[in-house]
């Protein structure tokens, strides 16, 4: 069903957004990986070399000139653009007295608005072709709060508002949106936030690729707008 479809998937350089983009290669989904730094091109080799059709594009998600350059590159490159996956996102865990300002206004702006922005940018191709798929990877927190957490936390929350505003404004063209809510991934990220404590029991990277590919697979008249992962532990930190 994803076969020759078009994907780009943000903060795919490394973890979470590397296993979905290697979940969807495998399905025959041709892609644009978009990461803030040298590394993504690494990523691309990689996936190249192991048969997929990958573009490289170095952009931080939340300059509005770069993603829009992402993007016309994609389009110019494929043609279209049949599925979006937001993945890219920053965290940090702390009081809110010990949260400076610009740590707060660096998570809302990768977390929040590069969601904002490429959503933007990829809609009006999809509404052209009366058809896509934007997922978006949020977090259990955007439901429920946690302590130590109110930046990342908020992001989340606004995250789901926004996704869910969207979803009704575009849902006419044949436009399908959702978010994938996992609690606490072994990854890098986590390891950078909080440590260790209960890793063993933490979800993996390929458990949300599979969640995005199965959002992604569902049939036109399916309505999968959101997938909550729940680890075997709640240890801190999130997605």
């Amino acid at each position: 069903m994803l076969n020759e479809k078009v994907a780009v998937v943000t903060g795919a350089s490394r973890g979470a957004g590397k296993a979905i983009a290697t979940r969807l290669m495998a399905e025959g989904v041709k892609l644009a990986i978009i990461g803030s730094s040298e590394q993504i091109h690494e990523t691309s080799k990689e996936l190249n070399e192991n048969g997929g059709e990958v573009l490289s594009l170095q952009a931080d998600v939340s300059d509005e000139h770069q993603v829009k350059e992402a993007f016309k590159k994609t389009l110019d490159h494929y043609g279209k653009i049949d599925i979006l996956v937001n993945n890219a996102g920053v965290g940090f865990f702390k009081t809110v007295e010990e949260t400076t300002t610009e740590e707060w206004d660096k998570v809302f702006s990768v977390n929040t608005k590069g969601v904002f922005l490429t959503t933007r940018e990829v809609l009006p191709s999809m509404k052209e072709n009366k058809s896509g798929t934007i997922i978006t990877i949020s977090s259990d927190v955007g439901r429920r709060a946690i302590p130590n957490g109110s930046a990342y936390t908020a992001t989340k929350y606004a995250v789901q508002g926004f996704i869910g505003s969207v979803a009704q404004e575009v849902q006419e063209y044949g436009i399908r949106m959702g978010t994938v809510n996992p609690g606490a991934i072994d990854t890098y990220f986590a390891d950078s936030n909080q440590g260790e404590t209960h890793k063993e029991d933490w979800l993996k990277v390929d458990d949300i690729a599979e969640a995005v590919c199965y959002m992604a697979s569902a049939a036109k008249h399916m309505v999968v707008d959101e997938i909550m992962l729940h680890p075997l532990s709640q240890e801190y930190p999130r997605s």
